[in-house]
């Protein structure tokens, strides 16, 4: 069931939301907490309306850009910030304004891998944008935008619910083609990052 899992994702990266926030305020410098901070805004954006995550994503972006204004070469931030305006394009349906923010995304996967050559994610990110134009026409061709954003999956696409009909799932594999890794990279790299801080989030949800 997605329901628990998606719940327990809000709650784990508000935390982080909240605990990124106190710690800047001990330490503004602290490039590794910025990062997170911006992770963790990324991550709350997929839960909200096209309006408060194009807001949230914003946010996010602001934060890793502060971090990068400390250390321009820190790559993690810098990958974050290509995730970032990958989700602002399929967000934006104007086709030109849309691709801005991809070929934006580019540089920044770009620069990552740059900065850190031999990552793997780095480098699939910077594959995967390349085809974010047509993913993106394709998704408001079928107005499907608002379930995007609505329901982006935590761990892959629900078989219970997607199988029901060729075009739901279809739709559901759409979602996680867009949005799956994307979402589930950004939301370990957060997770990593506060398992190795000094303010450690609240327990996972028991393994089945």
């Amino acid at each position: 069931m997605e329901m628990p899992a998606d719940f327990d994702r809000i709650l784990f990266f508000e935390h982080a939301r909240k605990t990124a926030e106190a710690a800047y305020v001990k330490n503004p410098l602290d490039t590794d907490n910025l990062t997170r901070w911006g992770g963790a805004l990324l991550e709350l954006a997929q839960f909200q309306s096209m309006q408060d995550s194009k807001k949230m994503i914003l946010e996010g972006i602001s934060k890793l850009e502060e971090a990068l204004l400390i250390d321009p070469k820190k790559h993690d931030a810098i990958w974050c910030l290509g995730n970032a305006h990958t989700s602002l394009g399929f967000l934006t349906p104007d086709q030109d304004e849309a691709e801005d923010s991809f070929e934006k995304a580019s540089v920044y996967f770009q620069q990552a891998v740059d900065e850190d050559p031999g990552n793997e994610l780095y480098m699939k990110s910077l594959e995967v944008t390349s085809k974010a134009p047509e993913l993106h026409a394709e998704i408001h061709k079928r107005g499907l935008v608002q379930q995007v954003m609505g329901a982006a999956p935590t761990s892959g696409p629900s078989t219970s619910s997607s199988a029901k009909s060729p075009k739901k799932k279809k739709s559901s594999d759409l979602k996680y083609d867009i949005f799956g890794w994307i979402i589930l990279a950004v939301g370990i790299v957060t997770w990593i990052g506060f398992a190795k801080s000094q303010m450690p989030p609240p327990p996972p949800t028991p393994p089945r």
